[in-house]
């Protein structure tokens, strides 16, 4: 392999990045800006959600259960109603996400310590305001229970330490304020620098649909100097975005980084050698650009969301879907990013996903010189 033939792809794909508006803004510039609405979009914090309250006792227990359930920024009191008909109404128009019917004796049950009951009723259409309000009502609830039952058992003498053998203390490492943020930027990062991946098959595909291919391979380049000349300068971009996007999420999304930059920078490396091999081999079949990107989003980018696990656990797919996320280079660098980032993980935990990487990498490169040779020569 000649490096004066491969430095005059590289040459010819740089200018090209750089000359050319949509691929300099897709390798460059959509990471960043993908990464930013992906990660506002994803974790937003539900927060007020419009409850109303039905009060069957009236009583002082029960006004005062209702200041305590609605207390804060996360369940607003939108209208205390006078009968299930309001509710239901107040349900269809959507004014409400969920309501609170107190039952008749809940003051009485309650200071009696004979339990109480409760009814929740939620807004069905919207399962994430109605579950977020049922989690809400239930742990204040509790709270509030808790608060009177050891009031009762003090008034009557008992000590509290008798009657509470457990004592229960939870910690959360790497991430104590248990922010969805903490854990999706991360995660994100296996998708957002695969952006690449579209252009170098893009550049393919576009090189058969100008047939300028031809004119390139009756010159002395050789076909695998052709495609690393062709993958080399994304690898670069990538890079470049492997720096830029950490510091985004690390600034401005307050995530931790722990780990070791260095060895996060050399698995990035491998990660987009392995994202662009796919990439590479999806160009070499694919003869026009819609058809690179077609493939390229069903191939690369769509089982990136769904079989990587960033958003579901691997272990809860089929098995089948777990068989196929071992062959994603996205599963194997979520694996990596989280690790480096929150607990600082090295490479004497990360060696399997470094390995796979690799693995991927050098198959699909395999795969693309051979089919490339058969295709042209």
């Amino acid at each position: 392999m000649s490096f004066r033939h491969l430095w005059a792809v590289i040459r010819k794909e740089i200018q090209h990045i750089l000359r050319d508006r949509g691929t300099f803004i897709l390798v460059l510039i959509t990471p960043t800006i993908v990464l930013l609405m992906m990660t506002y979009a994803l974790s937003a914090d539900i927060q007020h959600v419009p409850i109303a309250l039905l009060d069957y006792d009236q009583s002082a227990t029960s006004r005062s259960y209702i200041q305590h359930i609605t207390a804060g920024d996360d369940l607003d009191l939108y209208i205390i109603v006078g009968s299930i008909e309001e509710i239901e109404e107040l349900l269809t128009r959507g004014k409400i996400k969920a309501a609170v019917i107190i039952d008749p004796g809940f003051s009485e049950d309650l200071l009696a310590m004979r339990g109480f009951s409760l009814q929740i009723i939620i807004d069905g259409t919207e399962p994430e305001s109605g579950g977020f309000a049922v989690d809400h009502i239930g742990w204040r609830t509790e709270a509030f229970a808790n608060q009177i039952l050891a009031s009762q058992f003090q008034t009557r003498g008992f000590a509290l330490d008798s009657i509470q053998p457990i004592d229960l203390r939870i910690r959360a490492w790497y991430n104590p304020n248990l922010k969805p943020r903490v854990d999706l930027v991360p995660g994100l990062l296996s998708i957002v620098l695969g952006f690449p991946a579209l252009s170098v098959a893009l550049t393919l595909a576009r090189e058969h649909e100008h047939s300028t291919m031809e004119q390139l391979l009756v010159s002395p380049i050789t076909r695998i100097e052709l495609l690393l000349g062709k993958m080399i300068p994304y690898i670069i971009t990538g890079l470049i975005n492997v720096i830029i996007i950490p510091l985004l999420a690390i600034v401005w999304f307050q995530v931790p980084f722990n780990g070791s930059f260095l060895l996060f920078f050399a698995l990035s490396a491998l990660f987009l050698f392995a994202e662009l091999s796919m990439g590479m081999t999806i160009g070499v079949f694919m003869r026009s650009q819609s058809a690179a990107l077609a493939a390229s989003l069903l191939i690369v980018m769509f089982p990136g969301f769904f079989l990587t696990g960033i958003f579901f656990p691997i272990a809860s797919l089929p098995e089948m879907a777990r068989m196929e996320s071992l062959f994603l280079p996205g599963t194997h660098y979520a694996i990596i990013t989280r690790g480096v980032f929150l607990p600082g993980i090295g490479m004497d935990i990360l060696w399997p996903s470094a390995i796979m990487l690799t693995v991927i990498g050098l198959s699909f490169t395999g795969i693309a010189t051979l089919f490339f040779k058969k295709k042209l020569a």
